[in-house]
C-alpha cells in the first residue's frame, strides 16, 4: 500500500475513536453532522490560516480558521445562502462548536464573513487545501485514467461585453495603416508557456456560452465553465474556471500540466472537443497515452467513422481504447455531485476570484467524501 492511502486508512480507522470523543463533548451526532466532522478533520483548512493578529492595531479580528470551516460546512450541508448559513449556525450549538463558536453572541456578522470569503478568495484558499490533501493521498501512487471534461456554471451576474473583453487588448492593437500581425493559436502558445502565464492567459470574466449537453441538445447560459481532471473512483485532481465562451480544447493543455505537478496517471481520456494534434502531442509529452474521441471535421470522415463502428459491432468486436474510453463518465458523475450536494448550483457571489473560491470549497468537501467512501 502507497504511502497517501495508508495515511487515509490510518485516519479513517481512527474514526470510531474520533466520533465517540465528539458525542462526549457535542452530544449525540447525527449522520450529516459526522460527515461534516470527517471533512473538517481530514481537511485541517486551519493550517493554511494565520490567525495571529497580536501585532495589528484596533480591535482583533475574527478568527478565520472558525470562518473557514463554516464555509466548508456551508458546502457540505448545501446551503443556498450565507445568512442562511449564519442562521443555521446560531440555531445550532454543535454545528457552531464544530465551526469554533462556543456562544451565539461570537458568531461574526454578514459583513465578516464576505470581507473574509474576499480574502479566501485572493489567497485561493480552498486550492491550496486540495493539493496538499491530493498530494497527501496519492503519494507513492499510480493512477490510471484522468477523466477530463468541462460543466456549465451559472452566475447571478451581467456577462462582459466584446468591447469590455477586447480593452484588455488594447496595447497590442496596431497602428492605422499598419497590418495587424497574425496571432498565434492559443493551443500552440500553450506549448511554450508555464502553467501561470497559462493560466493568465485564460479569460476570466463572466460572459455567454452555448455547448451541447449529453443528450445532444444544445443549452446556453450566462457565467461561467469549471473544467477538472477526475481520477478513477471519482476523485477530482485539479480544476480550473474560465469564461463562459472558453471551448474545453483552450484549457486541456494548462489543467494536464497542473494535475501532472499532483499525481502520475497513465492514460488522459477526453472526448471529442479535445481532438487537436497539440493536446495529443502534450499529453505524450507527459509520458500519457491521450484516448481522445475522434472528431470527423468532414462528411467523409463522418461516413467512415460510421462505416467503421457498423463493422466493430458486427464482428462483435469493442476496441481495448472504447473500454477505456468508458471510464469519462466519471468526471460527468463529480459534476452532478457537485451540483445537486455541494453548491454548485448556488453561485451568489460575483467575479472570477469568488466564484472559484465558492466551487473550491465544494470540490473540497467532495474530494474528502469521495476518498471516504472508496477507503471505506
Amino acid at each position: 500500500m502507497s504511502t497517501g492511502a495508508a495515511r487515509l486508512c490510518s485516519w479513517i480507522s481512527r474514526q470510531v475513536m474520533l466520533f465517540s470523543f465528539a458525542e462526549e463533548l457535542l452530544g449525540s451526532l447525527t449522520a450529516p453532522q459526522k460527515k461534516l466532522l470527517g471533512v473538517l478533520e481530514i481537511a485541517r483548512v486551519e493550517r493554511f490560516i494565520d490567525d495571529d493578529s497580536k501585532a495589528l492595531r484596533g480591535r482583533p479580528r475574527k478568527s478565520r480558521a472558525a470562518l473557514a470551516r463554516a464555509f466548508v460546512a456551508k458546502a457540505v450541508y448545501n446551503i443556498d445562502t450565507t445568512r442562511a448559513l449564519i442562521e443555521r449556525i446560531c440555531s445550532d450549538p454543535q454545528l457552531r462548536r464544530m465551526c469554533g463558536w462556543t456562544h451565539q453572541h461570537e458568531v461574526p456578522s454578514e459583513s465578516t464573513f464576505s470581507r473574509a470569503f474576499g480574502e479566501f478568495a485572493q489567497s485561493c484558499l480552498p486550492d491550496q487545501v486540495h493539493r496538499a490533501l491530493i498530494d497527501e493521498s496519492y503519494e507513492g501512487e499510480i493512477v490510471g485514467h484522468l477523466s477530463r471534461d468541462s460543466t456549465a456554471i451559472k452566475a447571478r451576474e451581467r456577462p462582459a461585453t466584446k468591447k469590455s473583453a477586447l480593452a484588455k487588448d488594447t496595447h497590442d492593437q496596431p497602428c492605422k495603416g499598419e497590418t495587424p500581425p497574425k496571432k498565434q493559436r492559443r493551443l500552440v502558445r500553450q506549448l511554450d508557456m508555464s502553467l501561470p502565464e497559462m493560466e493568465e492567459d485564460l479569460p476570466g470574466e463572466c460572459n455567454r456560452g452555448a455547448k451541447r449537453n449529453a443528450k445532444g441538445y444544445r443549452q446556453s447560459w450566462n457565467g461561467y465553465k469549471l473544467h477538472a481532471d477526475v481520477a478513477d473512483g471519482g476523485v477530482p485532481i485539479s480544476y480550473l474556471v474560465t469564461s463562459a465562451s472558453v471551448h474545453d480544447s483552450q484549457v486541456a493543455i494548462p489543467l494536464a500540466t497542473k494535475s501532472a505537478k499532483r499525481v502520475t496517471n497513465l492514460y488522459d481520456v477526453m472526448d471529442s472537443a479535445y481532438d487537436a494534434k497539440e493536446i495529443r502531442l502534450h499529453s505524450e509529452s507527459l509520458g500519457h497515452v491521450p484516448i481522445i474521441d475522434a472528431n470527423p471535421r468532414t462528411r467523409a470522415r463522418k461516413a467512415a467513422k460510421k462505416r467503421e463502428a457498423k463493422a466493430q459491432r458486427a464482428a462483435g468486436w469493442v476496441p481495448p481504447e472504447r473500454v477505456r474510453y468508458n471510464e469519462r463518465s466519471t468526471v460527468e458523475r463529480v459534476f452532478g455531485r457537485l451540483k445537486d450536494e455541494y453548491g454548485g448550483r448556488h453561485i451568489r457571489v460575483r467575479g472570477h476570484a469568488k466564484v472559484l473560491c465558492h466551487l473550491g470549497f465544494g470540490i473540497l468537501a467532495l474530494t474528502i467524501d469521495q476518498m471516504t467512501r472508496l477507503v471505506c
